[in-house]
């Protein structure tokens, strides 16, 4: 009662009326979830608002934007490209006037116009300028994350290039329909077409369908035929890339459809199509604007805006473009000064690339890719590929160290060397050599390198596992196949010089990797910031293991008897690695300063497609990494450092030696206090003595602290050849290897006197036959085994 009460009185009460809201949300005179439901006149009126003001907008952006001129629509402006000072001009990205050239629509048959038609807008001849199903379908597309879609009619194509540029943002492609809208409501559908056809960009430079016609033709559009017709409007969506001289695979395929389209449409009849076969073109005359060697570096900032995603070629070659390149004018002169240095007895097949990176960035400060890139449309730094011989050993004495190794380790160095023996799915094994088959005793991963010891190396590379060396290869910036096969430390796999620049200007920052490009930043004529994108290096490796790699790349520069010891003359710290590739065919020396990373690197293709062994040139018995090649690398640093300080590589401490090895092979004792126990206790006899020189024999033994007690005896074994060993597999360091070297063929005794009991001797004072000697005769010559040249891709020539 007291409830009732409690609610008679508060229903009675004036007091406890609800007040009115000015927005009645929650509604609270209904019940249940639907009091949070708008009422209908509040959705009624929300939609008419909004149709309101829709309509008001679009009314207003149709009154206020003004169509230009046709006469406007033929202007535009070259894009200016410097190197990194800002100011100095490297040259221009454009589409001349000569490329150019007004056709009357009138003048053009039917079909020419109509294959554009049919392989851009099927609808054009219908359609009120705008696709708003398509519009709404790219709208989902993009929101929902799918590729990105631009929904355009041939109309709004003709509006977005000629008049508003390329828009991706809803707002610029609202405006876009608006014009295309009201261009239909302006112009003749035969005007729009005339229009698009004189100013779309068909490729090569060439702006509407008479220059069209011109560079893949070479006759006028008028003469056009329909298969013509319909190969030059498949192009349009990117003519970059479905070029035929470049795709044709791409371009017949485009061509097809077009024509496919043409038939459907009623464009052609049954039989035109029947008839029609894909049309022969002529390859592009390109304009010398590319000429000399700077147009490989205007080939590159093209080719990496387009990249981007952010330009399309027209906004390249006519958007007054202000592009910033990380080219060094002074470097660059010392690039081309640097290939105008090779001698001139040098073949004129060979090759030269050079490439240096700013290790800080991963700009290019410099690039050499051809002498003429009108007459070698070839670039040797990114394109060109060649075997980089030994500069690879870097990358697996990075991978040793990850993996616990030590500079101090020691491995032995007598060559050739049996690392890996043969089997049923390797019969050959792998038995590499080093360079000129040079001896080394136990030496540490140090003097390894400077010496570009191929047998140290691969024992290391085996150890580590060959997939070490291609995971450390692609961490550092190399994009090619690198095979995980034991050979690959002494580079056996093609790469690009421009990969492996990369590599090293990522040694040279520390182990921060950093994206190679040439383009800084660009800005629009008015100076407003077009692109400049953020540069985030990536740490792929170690610090402390890039300094004990990058000390031990010094040593190949200081170490007396180092492979790169011509690089001496640059007179400030720098490390790096010489590299030579089987049979010779390819040489380079990659290295590198704390601010400058530069590859240098020669080769000679052949006729059959491959590269050939160098040719000497210079002075040189044969060319190598540690011939020219590291004193082009040298003239060229000397020149680009110029005035630049001279920057110190992060300290380092030099690891001590845990063993020396000396020459006499009786000594037990190491000359240094270190522990007993790091002395080699014992040592492995080789297994390829048999077929050795004696010589050879016994200085591989002493390399290994081993003494050689040598027996001769005669066999069919030329003499001077080991033909057998007396110990095998381990023994203790000192230990007498007995050898057994041929003597050559038993000699014969000499034919009895086929009439002994003559008593009437026919020339007795006749000396005996100088061919049937009584006794062995002295070796003149002892055969000195090339060594190490039978294994699986050993690149053997890597050693210099």
């Amino acid at each position: 009662m007291a409830k009732d009460r409690d609610r008679g009185g508060a229903v009675g009460s004036a007091d406890a009326a609800p007040r009115r809201r000015f927005v009645n949300y929650p509604r609270s005179h209904v019940k249940s979830f639907r009091r949070w439901l708008p009422s209908w006149r509040v959705l009624v009126g929300t939609m008419l608002a909004g149709m309101a003001l829709v309509a008001g907008v679009v009314i207003a952006a149709y009154n206020t934007i003004t169509v230009p001129l046709a006469s406007d629509l033929t202007k535009f402006e070259a894009s200016t490209v410097y190197f990194d000072d800002g100011e100095t001009e490297m040259g221009k990205l454009f589409a001349s006037d000569g490329n150019r050239e007004i056709v009357e629509y009138d003048s053009l048959p039917d079909y020419v116009g109509n294959a554009v038609v049919a392989s851009e807008d099927r609808t054009f001849w219908t359609n009120s300028g705008i696709d708003l199903r398509g519009i709404a379908r790219a709208a989902v597309n993009n929101l929902t994350g799918g590729e990105r879609q631009g929904a355009s009619t041939l109309t709004q194509q003709y509006a977005e290039r000629y008049y508003m540029g390329t828009t991706t943002d809803y707002v610029g492609k609202f405006r876009e329909a608006i014009l295309a809208l009201k261009i239909t409501n302006t112009q003749e559908k035969d005007d729009i077409l005339g229009n698009y056809l004189n100013t779309i960009y068909f490729g090569r430079d060439a702006y509407g369908i008479e220059s069209a016609a011109q560079t893949y033709f070479h006759k006028s559009a008028t003469e056009l035929t329909i298969s013509e017709s319909a190969m030059i409007a498949g192009l349009i969506p990117s003519p970059r890339n479905w070029d035929p001289e470049s795709n044709l695979e791409m371009s017949q395929a485009r061509w097809q459809r077009t024509l496919d389209n043409m038939l459907e449409d009623g464009y052609i009849t049954q039989q035109e199509y029947d008839e029609a076969e894909f049309p022969e073109y002529y390859d592009w005359e390109r304009e010398n604007r590319y000429g000399g060697t700077d147009g490989y570096l205007l080939k590159m900032v093209e080719e990496e805006l387009i990249a981007s995603e952010r330009f399309t070629d027209e906004e390249i070659q006519t958007g007054g473009l202000q592009i910033h390149t990380t080219i060094d004018k002074t470097a660059q002169d010392a690039a081309v000064a640097t290939a105008k240095s090779m001698p001139e007895d040098a073949d004129d097949a060979v090759e030269f690339s050079l490439v240096s990176i700013d290790p800080e960035d991963g700009g290019i400060v410099a690039l050499y890719g051809g002498p003429d890139f009108i007459e070698h449309q070839f670039n040797n730094v990114t394109q060109g590929a060649a075997q980089p011989g030994s500069t690879f050993k870097p990358l697996t004495l990075i991978g040793a160290l990850e993996n616990g190794k030590q500079l101090t380790d020691r491995y032995p160095g007598y060559s050739p060397m049996q690392i890996i023996e043969p089997s049923a799915d390797n019969p050959e094994g792998w038995n590499p050599g080093n360079f000129n088959n040079e001896q080394y005793g136990n030496i540490d991963l140090v003097e390894a390198t400077a010496k570009s010891v191929n047998t140290v190396y691969g024992q290391l590379n085996v150890e580590i596992g060959p997939d070490k060396t291609v995971d450390v290869a692609h961490r550092l910036g190399i994009d090619s196949e690198i095979q995980a096969v034991a050979s690959n430390v002494l580079g056996v796999n093609e790469v690009h010089p421009y990969e492996l620049g990369t590599a090293y200007a990522t040694i040279a920052a520390g182990g921060l990797h950093n994206d190679t490009h040439i383009v800084k930043n660009v800005t629009l004529a008015n100076g407003d910031s077009k692109y400049d994108p953020p540069r985030t290096p990536e740490r792929v490796v170690d610090p402390d293991v890039i300094g004990a790699a990058t000390y031990a790349m010094t040593q190949v520069i200081e170490e007396p008897g180092g492979s790169g010891n011509p690089a001496q003359a640059l007179d400030r710290p720098a490390a790096g690695k010489t590299g030579t590739a089987n049979d010779n065919v390819a040489a380079w020396f990659a290295g590198f300063t704390p601010q400058l990373a530069t590859v240098v690197g020669i080769w000679q293709p052949g006729e059959d497609g491959g590269n050939d062994t160098i040719t000497p040139f210079g002075g040189y018995s044969e060319m190598t990494g540690g011939s020219w090649p590291v004193n082009a690398w040298t003239d060229y640093m000397t020149q680009a450092l110029e005035g630049e300080p001279v920057e110190e590589f992060a300290e380092f401490e030099e690891p001590t030696p845990t063993y020396t090895p000396t020459e006499e092979p009786e000594t037990e004792e190491p000359e240094t206090e270190e522990p007993e126990t790091e002395e080699p206790e014992t040592v492995k006899v080789p297994g390829n003595l048999v077929g050795m020189s004696q010589a050879n024999a016994v200085a591989t033994l002493g390399a290994l602290g081993l003494n050689a007690q040598v027996s001769e005896e005669y066999s069919d074994q030329p003499p001077g050849v080991v033909i057998r060993v007396s110990g095998a597999g381990n023994v203790p360091a000192g230990s007498t290897i007995g050898i057994t070297v041929s003597k050559g063929p038993e000699p014969q005794a000499p034919d009895p006197d086929p009439e002994p009991t003559e008593t009437e001797p026919a020339e007795p004072t006749e000396p005996p036959d100088p061919t049937e000697p009584t006794e062995p005769q002295p070796t003149e010559t002892t055969p000195d085994p090339e060594g190490g040249g039978t294994g699986n891709n050993n690149g053997n020539g890597g050693g210099q």
